[in-house]
Protein backbone atom coordinates (compact mmCIF):
# COMPACT_ATOMS: atom_id res chain seq x y z
CA UNK A 1 0.00 0.00 0.00
CA UNK A 2 1.60 3.71 -1.16
CA UNK A 3 1.82 5.86 1.42
CA UNK A 4 1.18 9.39 -0.04
CA UNK A 5 2.56 12.99 1.48
CA UNK A 6 1.01 16.32 1.08
CA UNK A 7 5.10 17.11 0.30
CA UNK A 8 5.44 17.10 -3.27
CA UNK A 9 8.09 14.23 -4.10
CA UNK A 10 9.51 13.26 -6.88
CA UNK A 11 9.74 9.33 -7.40
CA UNK A 12 13.31 9.48 -8.76
CA UNK A 13 14.61 11.30 -6.00
CA UNK A 14 13.79 8.08 -3.71
CA UNK A 15 13.23 10.62 -1.00
CA UNK A 16 9.41 9.82 -0.72
CA UNK A 17 7.91 8.99 2.90
CA UNK A 18 8.65 5.41 2.89
CA UNK A 19 12.17 6.31 3.63
CA UNK A 20 12.24 9.64 5.87
CA UNK A 21 16.19 9.13 6.17
CA UNK A 22 18.13 11.01 8.90
CA UNK A 23 20.82 13.47 8.44
CA UNK A 24 22.53 16.43 10.43
CA UNK A 25 22.85 19.93 8.03
CA UNK A 26 23.58 23.74 9.02
CA UNK A 27 22.42 26.78 7.27
CA UNK A 28 25.22 30.03 6.96
CA UNK A 29 25.15 31.85 10.38
CA UNK A 30 23.08 28.65 12.07
CA UNK A 31 24.31 25.90 14.15
CA UNK A 32 24.13 22.12 12.96
CA UNK A 33 20.90 20.57 13.82
CA UNK A 34 19.38 17.23 12.84
CA UNK A 35 16.48 16.59 9.54
CA UNK A 36 14.97 14.23 7.95
CA UNK A 37 15.11 14.29 4.14
CA UNK A 38 11.72 14.30 2.28
CA UNK A 39 11.43 14.93 -1.59
CA UNK A 40 13.26 18.46 -2.12
CA UNK A 41 13.26 19.07 1.32
CA UNK A 42 15.27 18.52 4.54
CA UNK A 43 12.44 18.84 7.50
CA UNK A 44 13.92 20.57 10.59
CA UNK A 45 12.92 18.07 13.09
CA UNK A 46 14.76 20.90 16.38
CA UNK A 47 12.12 22.80 14.50
CA UNK A 48 9.31 20.55 14.84
CA UNK A 49 10.46 19.87 18.31
CA UNK A 50 10.55 23.48 18.93
CA UNK A 51 7.15 24.21 17.89
CA UNK A 52 5.99 20.67 20.45
CA UNK A 53 5.16 18.86 17.36
CA UNK A 54 7.34 15.97 18.19
CA UNK A 55 9.43 14.24 21.30
CA UNK A 56 13.04 15.78 21.66
CA UNK A 57 14.83 15.04 24.72
CA UNK A 58 17.80 17.23 23.45
CA UNK A 59 17.96 14.79 20.52
CA UNK A 60 17.99 17.10 17.53
CA UNK A 61 19.06 20.12 18.29
CA UNK A 62 22.85 18.41 17.68
CA UNK A 63 25.21 18.33 15.36
CA UNK A 64 25.36 14.59 15.33
CA UNK A 65 22.52 11.75 15.58
CA UNK A 66 24.09 9.71 18.17
CA UNK A 67 22.03 10.91 20.87
CA UNK A 68 19.17 9.91 18.92
CA UNK A 69 20.84 6.90 18.24
CA UNK A 70 21.60 6.02 21.74
CA UNK A 71 17.69 6.63 22.59
CA UNK A 72 17.02 3.03 20.91
CA UNK A 73 14.48 1.09 19.07
CA UNK A 74 11.59 2.30 20.87
CA UNK A 75 12.44 5.96 20.37
CA UNK A 76 13.26 5.40 16.31
CA UNK A 77 9.60 3.52 16.23
CA UNK A 78 7.44 6.12 17.70
CA UNK A 79 9.47 9.16 15.92
CA UNK A 80 9.07 7.41 12.41
CA UNK A 81 5.43 6.95 13.08
CA UNK A 82 4.79 10.44 13.96
CA UNK A 83 6.70 12.12 11.33
CA UNK A 84 4.77 9.66 8.83
CA UNK A 85 1.68 10.92 10.43
CA UNK A 86 2.65 14.77 10.24
CA UNK A 87 4.06 14.67 6.38
CA UNK A 88 0.99 12.38 5.05
CA UNK A 89 -2.00 13.81 7.34
CA UNK A 90 -3.09 17.24 5.71
CA UNK A 91 -4.69 18.87 8.74
CA UNK A 92 -0.72 19.08 10.02
CA UNK A 93 0.24 20.66 6.71
CA UNK A 94 0.31 24.55 8.28
CA UNK A 95 2.01 23.78 11.10
CA UNK A 96 4.83 21.56 9.33
CA UNK A 97 5.27 23.36 6.54
CA UNK A 98 7.34 26.23 7.95
CA UNK A 99 10.39 23.41 9.30
CA UNK A 100 10.78 22.38 5.19
CA UNK A 101 13.91 23.71 4.07
CA UNK A 102 14.90 23.54 0.62
CA UNK A 103 17.70 20.88 -0.12
CA UNK A 104 19.95 23.49 -1.80
CA UNK A 105 19.85 26.40 0.82
CA UNK A 106 21.49 23.55 3.18
CA UNK A 107 24.90 22.36 3.58
CA UNK A 108 25.24 18.43 4.81
CA UNK A 109 27.54 17.36 7.44
CA UNK A 110 28.79 14.18 8.79
CA UNK A 111 25.60 12.70 10.17
CA UNK A 112 27.26 11.02 13.25
CA UNK A 113 30.06 11.34 15.32
CA UNK A 114 32.13 7.64 14.03
CA UNK A 115 33.02 6.02 17.33
CA UNK A 116 35.25 2.49 15.61
CA UNK A 117 35.28 2.07 11.89
CA UNK A 118 35.47 -1.39 11.00
CA UNK A 119 35.37 -2.80 7.44
CA UNK A 120 34.76 -6.41 6.28
CA UNK A 121 35.71 -8.18 3.21
CA UNK A 122 32.05 -9.50 3.03
CA UNK A 123 32.08 -10.25 -1.27
CA UNK A 124 32.61 -13.29 -2.76
CA UNK A 125 33.38 -12.37 -6.21
CA UNK A 126 35.90 -9.57 -4.83
CA UNK A 127 37.36 -11.69 -2.50
CA UNK A 128 37.75 -14.47 -5.38
CA UNK A 129 38.85 -11.68 -7.64
CA UNK A 130 41.32 -9.48 -5.61
CA UNK A 131 43.13 -13.99 -4.86
CA UNK A 132 42.95 -14.91 -8.56
CA UNK A 133 45.14 -11.30 -9.50
CA UNK A 134 47.70 -11.44 -6.49
CA UNK A 135 47.68 -15.19 -6.17
CA UNK A 136 47.21 -16.63 -9.82
CA UNK A 137 48.89 -19.46 -9.22
CA UNK A 138 47.11 -20.72 -5.81
CA UNK A 139 43.49 -20.95 -4.35
CA UNK A 140 41.67 -17.63 -4.57
CA UNK A 141 40.17 -17.63 -1.02
CA UNK A 142 41.99 -18.39 1.73
CA UNK A 143 41.07 -20.76 4.01
CA UNK A 144 38.91 -18.49 6.96
CA UNK A 145 37.18 -17.04 4.40
CA UNK A 146 34.18 -19.10 4.14
CA UNK A 147 33.99 -19.66 7.75
CA UNK A 148 33.81 -16.09 9.46
CA UNK A 149 33.54 -12.54 8.28
CA UNK A 150 37.05 -11.25 7.69
CA UNK A 151 37.66 -7.27 8.74
CA UNK A 152 40.11 -4.89 9.47
CA UNK A 153 39.90 -2.12 11.92
CA UNK A 154 40.12 1.25 10.28
CA UNK A 155 41.06 4.94 12.04
CA UNK A 156 37.50 6.96 12.47
CA UNK A 157 39.20 10.00 12.15
CA UNK A 158 39.48 9.91 8.97
CA UNK A 159 36.15 9.73 8.01
CA UNK A 160 34.58 12.10 5.83
CA UNK A 161 31.04 13.76 4.31
CA UNK A 162 30.24 13.63 1.14
CA UNK A 163 31.77 16.52 -0.90
CA UNK A 164 34.87 16.52 0.99
CA UNK A 165 38.04 16.56 -1.54
CA UNK A 166 40.23 13.73 -1.55
CA UNK A 167 44.00 14.35 -1.11
CA UNK A 168 46.08 11.97 -3.18
CA UNK A 169 48.15 10.24 -0.13
CA UNK A 170 52.00 9.40 0.39
CA UNK A 171 53.89 6.80 1.43
CA UNK A 172 56.34 3.80 0.64
CA UNK A 173 55.77 1.43 -2.70
CA UNK A 174 57.53 -0.78 -4.36
CA UNK A 175 57.17 -0.97 -8.27
CA UNK A 176 58.38 -4.40 -8.42
CA UNK A 177 59.85 -7.76 -6.96
CA UNK A 178 63.43 -6.59 -8.06
CA UNK A 179 63.01 -3.09 -6.79
CA UNK A 180 63.78 -1.56 -3.34
CA UNK A 181 60.83 0.58 -1.75
CA UNK A 182 60.47 4.26 -2.96
CA UNK A 183 58.16 7.18 -1.19
CA UNK A 184 56.25 9.83 -3.40
CA UNK A 185 52.77 9.88 -3.79
CA UNK A 186 50.54 6.82 -4.49
CA UNK A 187 50.43 5.69 -8.09
CA UNK A 188 47.32 3.55 -7.83
CA UNK A 189 44.74 5.45 -5.99
CA UNK A 190 41.20 3.65 -5.88
CA UNK A 191 37.69 3.74 -4.46
CA UNK A 192 35.80 0.71 -3.37
CA UNK A 193 32.01 1.15 -3.22
CA UNK A 194 30.62 -0.19 -0.43
CA UNK A 195 27.38 -0.17 2.24
CA UNK A 196 28.02 0.37 6.32
CA UNK A 197 25.26 0.21 9.05
CA UNK A 198 25.67 2.81 11.85
CA UNK A 199 25.65 1.10 16.05
CA UNK A 200 23.10 2.93 18.26
CA UNK A 201 22.71 1.10 20.92
CA UNK A 202 25.74 0.05 22.87
CA UNK A 203 26.16 -3.50 24.23
CA UNK A 204 28.08 -4.30 27.93
CA UNK A 205 31.96 -5.48 27.50
CA UNK A 206 32.20 -9.11 27.82
CA UNK A 207 29.09 -9.69 26.20
CA UNK A 208 27.98 -10.35 22.32
CA UNK A 209 25.44 -9.41 20.30
CA UNK A 210 23.53 -12.17 18.41
CA UNK A 211 22.34 -11.96 14.84
CA UNK A 212 18.89 -12.19 16.21
CA UNK A 213 19.69 -8.88 18.19
CA UNK A 214 20.47 -7.11 15.12
CA UNK A 215 17.82 -4.89 14.55
CA UNK A 216 17.38 -3.47 18.87
CA UNK A 217 21.17 -2.15 17.89
CA UNK A 218 21.70 -0.80 14.76
CA UNK A 219 20.09 2.19 13.80
CA UNK A 220 20.08 2.19 9.54
CA UNK A 221 22.60 2.34 7.17
CA UNK A 222 24.77 4.43 4.45
CA UNK A 223 26.78 4.33 1.42
CA UNK A 224 30.43 4.39 2.32
CA UNK A 225 33.81 5.03 -0.28
CA UNK A 226 36.65 3.46 1.17
CA UNK A 227 39.41 4.90 -0.51
CA UNK A 228 42.62 3.05 -1.27
CA UNK A 229 46.36 3.64 -2.43
CA UNK A 230 46.41 0.16 -3.84
CA UNK A 231 50.88 0.55 -4.10
CA UNK A 232 51.04 1.51 -0.38
CA UNK A 233 48.38 -1.20 0.93
CA UNK A 234 50.17 -4.03 -1.02
CA UNK A 235 53.70 -3.29 0.01
CA UNK A 236 52.69 -2.48 4.06
CA UNK A 237 50.17 -5.27 4.08
CA UNK A 238 53.27 -7.87 4.88
CA UNK A 239 52.41 -9.86 7.01
CA UNK A 240 49.81 -7.97 8.74
CA UNK A 241 46.44 -6.03 7.39
CA UNK A 242 46.07 -2.44 5.66
CA UNK A 243 47.02 0.64 7.43
CA UNK A 244 48.58 3.75 5.97
CA UNK A 245 47.01 2.72 1.95
CA UNK A 246 43.52 2.71 3.67
CA UNK A 247 43.60 5.32 7.08
CA UNK A 248 43.89 8.54 4.88
CA UNK A 249 40.20 8.97 3.84
CA UNK A 250 37.01 7.00 4.10
CA UNK A 251 34.00 8.74 2.55
CA UNK A 252 30.25 8.25 3.33
CA UNK A 253 26.63 9.55 2.60
CA UNK A 254 24.87 11.91 4.27
CA UNK A 255 22.19 10.72 5.00
CA UNK A 256 21.31 7.26 6.80
CA UNK A 257 18.38 5.21 6.15
CA UNK A 258 16.96 3.42 9.18
CA UNK A 259 16.19 -0.05 9.30
CA UNK A 260 12.35 0.43 8.72
CA UNK A 261 12.99 1.75 5.69
CA UNK A 262 14.65 -1.33 4.55
CA UNK A 263 11.57 -3.94 5.22
CA UNK A 264 10.97 -4.33 1.38
CA UNK A 265 14.33 -4.80 0.48
CA UNK A 266 15.01 -7.65 2.76
CA UNK A 267 15.81 -10.68 0.79
CA UNK A 268 17.08 -14.28 1.78
CA UNK A 269 21.25 -14.31 1.82
CA UNK A 270 23.02 -16.61 -0.56
CA UNK A 271 23.73 -20.34 0.59
CA UNK A 272 26.29 -20.37 2.85
CA UNK A 273 28.72 -23.52 2.49
CA UNK A 274 30.52 -24.66 4.63
CA UNK A 275 27.62 -23.79 6.94
CA UNK A 276 28.79 -21.06 9.47
CA UNK A 277 29.34 -21.79 13.21
CA UNK A 278 25.87 -21.34 15.08
CA UNK A 279 26.52 -18.30 16.36
CA UNK A 280 27.08 -16.91 12.80
CA UNK A 281 23.44 -18.70 12.01
CA UNK A 282 20.67 -16.46 11.07
CA UNK A 283 17.15 -17.41 10.68
CA UNK A 284 15.97 -14.83 9.06
CA UNK A 285 16.09 -13.23 5.29
CA UNK A 286 19.13 -10.73 5.86
CA UNK A 287 20.09 -9.80 2.75
CA UNK A 288 19.72 -6.78 1.01
CA UNK A 289 18.12 -5.83 -2.31
CA UNK A 290 20.29 -2.59 -2.78
CA UNK A 291 21.37 -1.60 -6.38
CA UNK A 292 24.54 0.41 -6.42
CA UNK A 293 25.88 2.93 -9.45
CA UNK A 294 29.90 4.02 -9.12
CA UNK A 295 30.37 7.10 -11.87
CA UNK A 296 33.55 8.56 -12.49
CA UNK A 297 33.32 12.79 -13.66
CA UNK A 298 29.53 11.67 -14.13
CA UNK A 299 29.67 8.71 -16.38
CA UNK A 300 28.96 5.26 -14.95
CA UNK A 301 31.71 2.96 -14.65
CA UNK A 302 30.05 -0.17 -12.87
CA UNK A 303 26.81 -1.62 -11.09
CA UNK A 304 27.27 -3.77 -8.37
CA UNK A 305 24.40 -5.59 -6.35
CA UNK A 306 23.96 -5.72 -2.77
CA UNK A 307 22.31 -8.91 -2.50
CA UNK A 308 24.87 -11.08 -3.40
CA UNK A 309 27.23 -10.31 -0.71
CA UNK A 310 27.97 -13.86 1.15
CA UNK A 311 28.11 -12.50 5.11
CA UNK A 312 25.35 -10.68 5.69
CA UNK A 313 25.07 -7.22 8.40
CA UNK A 314 23.95 -9.38 11.48
CA UNK A 315 26.69 -12.02 10.81
CA UNK A 316 29.43 -8.98 10.90
CA UNK A 317 27.96 -7.30 14.15
CA UNK A 318 28.17 -10.98 15.43
CA UNK A 319 31.41 -12.01 14.58
CA UNK A 320 32.60 -8.44 15.85
CA UNK A 321 31.00 -9.10 18.96
CA UNK A 322 32.01 -12.41 19.60
CA UNK A 323 34.67 -12.19 21.97
CA UNK A 324 33.53 -9.92 23.99
CA UNK A 325 34.52 -6.26 22.71
CA UNK A 326 32.01 -3.64 23.22
CA UNK A 327 29.49 -2.12 20.58
CA UNK A 328 29.63 1.41 21.14
CA UNK A 329 27.05 4.52 19.91
CA UNK A 330 28.05 5.79 16.39
CA UNK A 331 30.73 2.07 15.29
CA UNK A 332 30.49 1.97 11.74
CA UNK A 333 30.55 -1.27 10.05
CA UNK A 334 31.28 -1.05 6.40
CA UNK A 335 31.15 -4.13 3.95
CA UNK A 336 33.87 -4.03 1.79
CA UNK A 337 33.90 -3.99 -1.76
CA UNK A 338 30.39 -4.75 -3.18
CA UNK A 339 31.00 -6.44 -6.67
CA UNK A 340 29.94 -9.26 -8.75
CA UNK A 341 30.46 -12.21 -11.35
CA UNK A 342 30.59 -9.69 -14.21
CA UNK A 343 32.94 -7.04 -15.28
CA UNK A 344 30.44 -3.63 -15.27
CA UNK A 345 29.63 -5.17 -11.70
CA UNK A 346 33.35 -4.69 -10.35
CA UNK A 347 33.08 -2.56 -7.27
CA UNK A 348 36.19 -0.70 -7.49
CA UNK A 349 39.61 -0.17 -10.67
CA UNK A 350 41.55 -2.91 -8.80
CA UNK A 351 39.03 -5.63 -10.07
CA UNK A 352 38.01 -3.37 -13.10
CA UNK A 353 41.18 -2.76 -14.55
CA UNK A 354 43.16 -6.39 -12.78
CA UNK A 355 45.42 -4.04 -10.93
CA UNK A 356 46.22 -2.31 -13.85
CA UNK A 357 46.88 -4.50 -17.11
CA UNK A 358 42.98 -3.58 -18.53
CA UNK A 359 41.77 -0.09 -19.31
CA UNK A 360 38.92 0.66 -18.01
CA UNK A 361 37.23 2.94 -20.81
CA UNK A 362 34.63 5.85 -19.59
CA UNK A 363 31.36 6.29 -22.45
CA UNK A 364 33.42 9.56 -23.14
CA UNK A 365 36.49 7.33 -24.58
CA UNK A 366 38.58 8.03 -21.92
CA UNK A 367 40.66 5.53 -19.87
CA UNK A 368 42.23 4.90 -16.56
CA UNK A 369 44.16 2.16 -14.71
CA UNK A 370 43.77 4.40 -11.69
CA UNK A 371 42.29 7.91 -10.12
CA UNK A 372 43.91 10.71 -11.72
CA UNK A 373 44.13 13.80 -9.86
CA UNK A 374 40.63 16.20 -10.45
CA UNK A 375 38.71 12.64 -10.94
CA UNK A 376 35.49 12.74 -8.97
CA UNK A 377 34.31 9.56 -7.88
CA UNK A 378 30.32 9.23 -6.78
CA UNK A 379 28.40 6.56 -5.15
CA UNK A 380 24.58 5.84 -5.63
CA UNK A 381 22.26 3.10 -4.06
CA UNK A 382 18.47 2.52 -4.27
CA UNK A 383 15.98 -0.25 -2.61
CA UNK A 384 12.46 -1.12 -3.48
CA UNK A 385 10.13 0.53 -0.80
CA UNK A 386 7.23 -0.51 1.10
CA UNK A 387 5.13 1.86 -1.05
CA UNK A 388 6.27 0.80 -4.53
CA UNK A 389 8.30 3.10 -4.85
CA UNK A 390 12.67 3.25 -4.82
CA UNK A 391 14.44 4.28 -1.21
CA UNK A 392 17.58 6.41 -2.15
CA UNK A 393 20.43 6.77 -0.28
CA UNK A 394 21.83 10.29 -1.72
CA UNK A 395 24.76 10.51 -3.59
CA UNK A 396 28.41 9.64 -1.62
CA UNK A 397 30.85 12.11 -4.05
CA UNK A 398 34.59 12.70 -3.57
CA UNK A 399 36.77 14.33 -5.54
CA UNK A 400 41.01 14.17 -5.92
CA UNK A 401 43.16 16.78 -5.36
CA UNK A 402 47.13 16.42 -6.39
CA UNK A 403 49.29 14.99 -2.99
CA UNK A 404 50.80 17.45 -0.64
CA UNK A 405 54.79 18.07 -1.55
Amino acid sequence: MTTVSWVEVNDDDGFGVDNLPYGVFSRPGELPRVGVAIGAHVLDLAGLSAAGLVDDRRWFAAGSLNGFMIAGRAAWQANRARLIELLTDERHRASVEPHLIPLTDVELLRPIEVADFVDFYSSLDHATNAGRIFRPQGEPLSPNWKHLPVAYHGRSGTIYPSGTPIVRPCGQRRASRDQEPSYGPSLKLDFEAEVGFVAGVPSAAGSRVPTAGFADHVFGFVLVNDWSARDIQFWESQPLGPFLGKSFATSISPWVVPLAALEAARVPQPVQDPAPLPYLQVDEPWGLDLALEILINGQVVARPSFASMYWTPPQQLAHATVNGAPLRTGDLFASGTVSGPERDQRGCLLELTWNGAEHLELPDGSKRLFLEDGDTVTLRATAPGTGGGRIGFGDLSGTVLPANP
